[in-house]
């Protein structure tokens, strides 16, 4: 994707600021309002003394609020309030991380999760589709690969937080309070730089309303978007177990103790340059074909830590699970915001309604079934299943599109002989 300005591009900023700036807020948002909970687990659960199943339910909660944002994200119009809670968002995010280490009250807690949940989605949704929006509008190629580059990054960030923090032997409480400060040197690029809000300003590059007229050709049918609705419920189970308990499970064995950080960071290493990969993957073989390879190696991410207490094994799942859930989550809201060029944030929060559905469910069932066993492995078996289940869905939707195109085809090809 060119970073080169546009002569359609807003002359206030340049398409590489627009793109640091979001992958700031992703950093802001998702790396540290919602991941930091992940590298923090295990400390809370030793010092704060944090049970599994409260664990789970935290990670629910969060879950709960993400979802209320793609609610109020789907509802919402007007592009003024879009980019306006965005901007709330970003801000909000430096504060309910602060609050986590401001009590050790479980009700502070799940406020400041379901808090964070909202933050990440808008940094996921509403940033996201004000991002794609600009870069349709300003010439460029509508795709994600870079501006998700974020959620690595903010993987990354967290887990190096965690472990800078460890070494210098601050308490869980304080360690919150440090990831809060790092939210600040963030929040500065993405407000200096976000996308402004997404008013008529003449018309469109002939590129760009070439390929909106051939995203109104490809409108999703109702089938097309049901099946993509309970696939990406799918692809959310897969991510939120890996999301929440990765370094758990791994400190869960007693010869990988303070190993947990490392797995952490491993998948936020993976997942910064596997956004490209997936990128170029979904060109040579189709998009739907390209989720349908993320999904199985997802599920192979999951098995291979439910089937070996090893290092290797936690640590090649976790390299695995970070290199294909960038890739479903990049894929499918590209997808469905090309498809929809009006709004493209609109559409990926209705489609993520399915998918922060699972995330409320995942981790609270997760949890209670880690609390009665004593290990995760049932967990991850049953999520290898939900995964299982998305692969089966993705292979008929392949069908059902190649179906549908054909269809539009020769609808074409009428509609041109009656010229």
């Amino acid at each position: 994707m060119s970073l080169h300005t546009s002569p359609a591009s807003p002359p206030s900023l340049h398409a590489w600021q627009v793109i640091l700036g979001g992958i700031s807020a992703l950093v802001l948002t998702l790396g540290l309002a919602r991941f930091a909970f992940t590298p923090l687990l295990a400390l809370m659960q030793t010092q704060a003394g944090l049970s599994d199943a409260a664990g789970g339910w935290l990670a629910a909660i969060n879950y709960m609020g993400y979802m209320s944002g793609a609610l109020l994200a789907s509802w919402l119009e007007s592009p003024r309030w879009r980019h306006r809670l965005y901007s709330l968002g970003l801000c909000l995010s430096v504060v309910v991380t602060a609050l986590m280490g401001m009590s050790d009250n479980f009700w502070v807690w799940a406020l400041s999760r379901y808090l964070g949940g909202l933050c990440g989605a808008a940094g996921m949704l509403l940033g996201s589709g004000l991002v794609l929006n600009w870069l349709m509008r300003s010439g460029h190629r509508p795709e994600l690969g870079l501006h998700f580059m974020g959620i690595g990054l903010g993987i990354i960030v967290s887990a190096l937080g965690a472990l800078l923090m460890a070494r210098l032997l601050l308490p869980w409480a304080q360690q919150w309070f440090g990831f809060a400060l790092f939210g600040l040197i963030f929040l500065i690029p993405a407000w200096a730089w976000r996308p402004p809000v997404p008013v008529a300003q003449g018309p469109a590059p002939a590129s760009t309303t070439a390929a909106s007229a051939a995203a109104d050709l490809r409108k999703p049918s109702r089938a097309w978007t049901a099946w993509m609705t309970a696939i990406y419920f799918c692809g959310g189970w897969g991510f939120v177990i890996s999301a929440t308990f990765t370094v758990t499970i791994v400190e869960r064995q007693p010869l990988l103790a303070g190993q947990g950080p490392w797995a952490w960071l491993l998948v936020g290493l993976a997942a910064m340059p596997a956004v490209f990969l997936w990128d170029r993957v979904a060109r040579r073989v189709g998009e739907l074909q390209a989720l349908l390879i993320a999904f199985a190696l997802q599920c192979v991410s999951v098995l291979v830590p439910a089937a070996s207490d090893s290092l290797a094994a936690a640590l090649s799942g976790a390299l695995l699970y970070g290199a294909t859930f960038i890739g479903i989550v990049s894929m499918t809201l590209a997808l469905v915001g090309r498809r929809s060029p009006a709004n493209p944030g609109k559409a990926m929060a209705r489609l993520t309604l399915s998918y922060g559905l699972a995330q409320v469910c995942a981790p609270a069932l997760s949890g209670a079934m880690a609390q009665a066993s004593g290990n995760y492995r049932a967990a991850l078996l049953l999520t290898a299943l939900v995964l299982a289940l998305g692969m089966a869905g993705l292979w008929r939707l392949i069908r059902l599109e190649r179906r549908e195109l054909h269809a539009q085809q020769n609808q074409l090809e009428v509609a041109s002989r009656g010229r």
